[in-house]
């Protein structure tokens, strides 16, 4: 059976299309999920894609926290269902406290479209629950506010639980301890400022965005 993964569209989203293209690669149907739905519908899986929610009024994530999809997607987290979010996305999961910590203005105030290079630091998580410890990646970036600061508690509770997902290899906007994405403890909320999306074709390329996905699979 294929596996369906609903994806938000907020007012502002840009990358829907773009996660449904990248979804369709790996075997799996996306199915666009409008903000203000108050269900999510029969999916398996749950993706927040990037752009300017809202345009980005007030916070990063601010107002779309609100939007009525939300409750469902919480509830659906909580109830152990895999959500991801991509960079807005990851900025929304935070505000929605899906996910601990903030995501703060890129060191140096600049806005950043580049490839990034990745490592996996945990394979307890949704997204590389198929991936070793250690395996670099390459997957591009596209953001102002992707400089994610925590406590130094938070921080201590993250590598506790095995919840720092991956790492940039060479940190482009000052992220605490090089975070480029964490999970909850139970690995089934992910958030990351990197776009696997665009990164799943060949022609884009790489195709390790496409290994991320893969894992949302549910056939394995």
């Amino acid at each position: 059976m294929t596996t369906v993964v609903g994806v938000v569209v907020f007012p502002g989203s840009n990358c829907e299309q773009d996660v449904v293209g990248a979804l369709g690669e790996v075997g799996i149907e996306g199915r666009l999920v409008w903000h203000k739905d108050n269900s999510l519908g029969n999916i398996d899986a749950v993706v927040l894609p990037g752009g300017f929610a809202h345009g980005d009024y007030l916070r990063t994530g601010a107002m779309a926290r609100f939007s009525p999809i939300m409750t469902a997607v919480t509830k659906f987290a909580h109830q152990g269902g895999p959500v991801v979010g991509i960079c807005n996305g990851f900025q929304i999961l935070t505000e929605a406290q899906l996910l601990p910590g903030a995501l703060h203005k890129n060191k140096g105030l600049k806005f950043l479209c580049q490839p990034s290079s990745l490592q996996v630091k945990s394979n307890n998580s949704v997204l590389t629950r198929h991936l070793a410890v250690g395996t670099e990646l390459q997957v591009p970036i596209n953001h102002f506010e992707g400089n994610y600061l925590c406590s130094p508690q938070t921080l201590c509770d993250l590598q506790a639980t095995d919840s720092i997902v991956l790492t940039y290899t060479d940190n482009p906007n000052g992220s605490t301890a090089d975070i480029a994405g964490i999970s909850n403890a139970n690995g089934n909320v992910v958030g990351l400022m990197p776009h696997p999306e665009r990164a799943a074709h060949a022609l884009l390329g790489s195709t390790d965005g496409a290994r991320l996905l893969k894992g949302l699979n549910s056939d394995g």
